[in-house]
């Protein structure tokens, strides 16, 4: 269930062996990765809603929503009814756009990304809330496609980035940052949101809780992930915290359910990044395909170090890679920065790179 990072690379390792049936409401799925350069640059736009229909070759997508899980069934929105030997949790979680978009069909949300980009291009001032990683690429993608914007990043946390990263990966992130001329407020949360509604056009001035005023013509919430797991029915519910995330084993089975497994953003494995949820699909498919052939020696997922690639636009950003020291620009360009990733996903989907 759930046709994102996570739930698409699982049907994919399982549809060689298993009959897959992803339930999933969008009409594409979406490369959140790469969103926040498609909103600056629009010519990125289609490239990053890649159609479900050439995912699985023997199994298939339904686009509906799971309305209630049980370990041997899923039912949706419909009323239909999914019988299952395996259920695989996959919903991921919702964030404020554009770093993600609550939009389930793909004309709609290419309007809104339109429209925000309209505005976004219009502006002088730009407002971010959020100095973590979400933030600070959204400030680099808008500095590095309209360098003359002033962005102010605001957000009560002692740094930016906060976390297990070397101190000189923030190091790196402030120096770039202080060459594009952003004004960093840390320490200090805005005392209201701004009047206007997030993404929407309009001049405003607020003021942070110590009393110093900012004005802007538009403004982005960066913060804010909300686990998608609410559809879990009562044999479920007990391994779902108060967080909304579902307890997991080492194997990523939902605690006290044997065959159903849980992943990426609403699981309690790992931290919440694409590259770690495809990680726990390739560790699920592998565990599945283990049961199914009657095995009972199970992988386990082991929570990698902490490890970031934080691109400020196409040419900037800093990384922290396992192994070794941080690395500057030019490495986390190549890395991610240049390309976002693109091919990679657009294989995955049966999209050659010509087609996009």
């Amino acid at each position: 269930m759930g046709g994102g990072y996570g739930g698409t690379a699982a049907a994919k390792a399982l549809d060689e062996i298993a009959d897959v049936v992803l339930v999933e409401p969008r009409d594409a799925f979406v490369h959140n990765v790469a969103a926040l350069r498609a909103l600056v640059d629009p010519d990125w736009l289609l490239r990053i809603f890649l159609p479900y229909d050439r995912l699985l070759e023997h199994g298939r997508v339904v686009r509906d929503r799971a309305v209630r899980v049980e370990e041997d069934r899923v039912t949706i929105a419909s009323g239909d009814e999914i019988p299952a030997d395996y259920v695989v949790l996959a919903t991921g979680s919702t964030y404020p756009f554009p770093a993600k978009t609550n939009v389930h069909d793909t004309s709609e949300a290419l309007e809104r990304y339109r429209l925000t980009h309209e505005a976004l291009a219009a502006a002088k001032r730009v407002l971010v809330l959020g100095a973590g990683p979400v933030g600070l690429e959204l400030t680099g993608e808008i500095t590095s496609a309209w360098p003359d914007k002033h962005v102010t990043i605001v957000d009560p946390a002692d740094d930016i980035v906060t976390g297990p990263f070397d101190p000189a990966l923030r190091e790196e992130l402030h120096s770039q940052l202080a060459d594009r001329s952003i004004e960093l407020i840390l320490r200090s949360a805005l005392a209201d949101d701004p009047p206007i509604a997030a993404g929407t056009p309009g001049a405003f001035t607020v003021s942070t809780a110590a009393g110093k005023e900012i004005s802007a013509d538009i403004w982005f919430r960066a913060h804010g992930v909300t686990p998608v797991s609410n559809y879990l029915g009562d044999g479920l519910q007990a391994a779902r915290t108060d967080a909304g995330l579902i307890e997991v084993t080492r194997q990523l089975r939902v605690a006290g359910h044997d065959r159903v497994f849980a992943l990426g953003d609403i699981s309690t494995a790992d931290v919440k990044m694409a590259g770690r949820a495809g990680r726990q699909a390739e560790i699920v498919a592998a565990n599945i395909r283990a049961l199914i052939a009657g095995e009972s020696e199970l992988a386990d997922y082991e929570p990698m170090p902490p490890v970031i690639v934080l691109p400020l636009g196409p040419t900037g950003g800093a990384s922290q890679l396992p192994g070794s020291d941080v690395a500057g620009a030019e490495t986390t360009a190549e890395i991610k920065g240049a390309h976002m990733f693109l091919d990679r996903y657009a294989e995955l989907f049966g999209i050659a790179a010509t087609a996009r």
